[in-house]
């Protein structure tokens, strides 16, 4: 028996959420656009998404606010901000369970240069960290592509503050 493709008369807001999230590249759309990516053929280049799927995904994600798009950039919103401690809760789940080399990437605190843990706390003053004020740096398990260099990718594997944009 096939799986239904929504959940709206589900009362779970777990199965809500799938909805907006769940799709497949979805949440890698997210992260992307945490990581400063912002123009859709970065995104299509990042992730090797079909054009047509990237689409889809983008324009759905502007219908629920997630991103909008504003001079042919897709930024997110406050509503997508709200998604980095899930994302960032299972960036370290996939590390601790599926990186035996050590997280792929490490997360800083940009005001005092401590250390944040899978919950963005920071190791030297405490405090819970915003992405705005979060430094990534590529971490001991973390291996470059193998795809030729290109300058996005050069810019995203360099330590930089989340949602700055690539330049």
């Amino acid at each position: 028996m096939a799986l239904p493709s929504t959940y709206a008369d589900r009362n779970c807001s777990l199965a809500r959420s799938l909805e907006i999230v769940g799709e497949r590249w979805t949440l890698l759309i997210v992260r992307d656009a945490f990581f400063g990516i912002r123009r859709f053929g970065d995104f299509a280049t990042q992730l090797g998404i079909p054009r047509a799927v990237l689409t889809n995904r983008l324009r759905f994600l502007v219908q629920e606010d997630v991103l909008e798009h504003v001079d042919g950039e897709y930024l997110l919103t406050s509503k997508g901000v709200q998604l980095w401690p899930v994302l960032r809760a299972m960036m370290a789940w996939g590390d601790e369970h599926y990186s035996p080399g050590g997280d792929k990437r490490t997360f800083w605190h940009e005001a005092d240069g401590g250390r944040l843990d899978a919950s963005s706390r920071c190791s030297s003053c405490g405090a819970e960290v915003p992405p705005s004020d979060t430094r990534i740096e590529p971490g001991p398990g973390f291996r470059p592509g193998t795809a030729g260099p290109d300058p996005v990718s050069a810019l995203l594997n360099a330590p930089r503050r989340l949602l700055e944009p690539l330049s």
